[in-house]
């Protein structure tokens, strides 16, 4: 059932998303690095090594995804995959010399600089808006099957053409 609030709750999550794709496409264009790719670099400068799966909870992506984003800056020498020695089976991600300047000069995630606005404002204010933004992913999470692989997806066209749509990490 519609309320009347629908269209402006949707106006404003449009709004969120489209400032979050500017923001990837400047990291993109300037610095060839996804958001997605930023954040995880950032986490691992704050946090040093960890394994695919801490990082994983720790930034909210799948392990499919975080598999994806570890290969593509491992690529660019960005960070390194090692084993540990007590146990083969185990692999840890750290951030190479190169990792580590890229993450200390590339500008802040856009989320990063939303808390810094958001931690000027007072914490009542502030749980207010947390407790929102909660009810709000948790609406759009109940949404979404968990048993839906969300890293790619057809896309059908009008003209009948389907699109193959990736999460941005190809």
């Amino acid at each position: 059932m519609a309320t009347a609030f629908d269209e402006s709750i949707l106006h404003s999550l449009r709004r969120i998303v489209r400032a979050i794709d500017l923001h990837s496409r400047v990291l993109a264009s300037r610095h060839r690095l996804t958001g997605p790719q930023l954040v995880c670099l950032r986490n691992l400068a704050r946090t040093g090594a960890s394994s695919p799966g801490e990082l994983a909870r720790s930034v909210s992506l799948s392990p499919a995804t975080i598999t994806g984003i570890v290969d593509r800056l491992e690529a660019r020498a960005l960070l390194v995959r090692s084993r540990t020695h007590k146990d083969r089976r185990r692999v840890t991600i750290a951030l190479t010399p190169e990792g580590e300047r890229i993450a200390a000069v590339t500008p802040l995630p856009l989320h990063e600089r939303f808390a810094e606005r958001l931690g000027g404002m007072p914490e009542s204010d502030q749980q207010r808006i947390a407790a929102a933004l909660a009810e709000v992913a948790g609406m759009m999470e109940a949404a979404t099957p968990v048993d839906v692989d969300t890293t790619e997806a057809e896309v059908p066209h009008a003209d009948g053409m389907v699109e193959l749509f990736s999460d941005g990490e190809a």
